[in-house]
């Protein structure tokens, strides 16, 4: 089971708007590389969250907030349709001693583990992704996208 990667595209896609301070749908599409149509559906949860402001038009996303205030629990809410991370299953069968209690013995693990997952990625905000990034790359303020003549 993992994460879908809608979460790692939402970084993705913030740190282009945070690296270069605005961007298309259909430039951020490009970089992703998936469709600029994803693009706008996280885009628009992304804006209902708060996170940007999103206006149609050219380079038309851009943070609401710097991006130090922008935590990756943050993003994890903003995209994942599921409150909690782990899910049990729904229909153990109750005459069997392990299905019976499955479910409770489960229960206190698995909210520790989301606890604890959900408190490390408070600690990291959009910042250190596009700082890192910065470590990694020549990446200059000029922009991301190469202007078409």
């Amino acid at each position: 089971m993992s994460i879908p990667s809608r979460y790692s595209v939402a970084i993705h896609i913030l740190t282009i708007l945070e690296m270069n301070g605005e961007a298309s749908s259909e430039e951020i599409a490009s970089s992703v590389g998936t469709n600029p149509a994803i693009i706008r559906l996280l885009l628009g949860k992304l804006k209902k969250a708060g996170i940007i402001y999103a206006r149609r038009g050219i380079k038309g996303s851009t943070l609401s907030k710097p991006a130090r205030e922008i935590n990756l629990l943050d993003i994890y809410k903003a995209t994942e349709n599921e409150d909690a991370l782990f899910l049990l299953h729904e229909n153990p069968n109750p005459n069997c001693p392990i299905g019976k209690n499955i479910q409770n013995t489960l229960t206190g693990i698995l909210e520790e583990t989301q606890k604890a997952m959900e408190d490390k990625l408070s600690k990291y905000n959009l910042s250190d992704v596009s700082s890192e990034i910065r470590q990694r790359t020549e990446f200059k303020k000029k922009g991301l996208f190469k202007k078409q003549a």
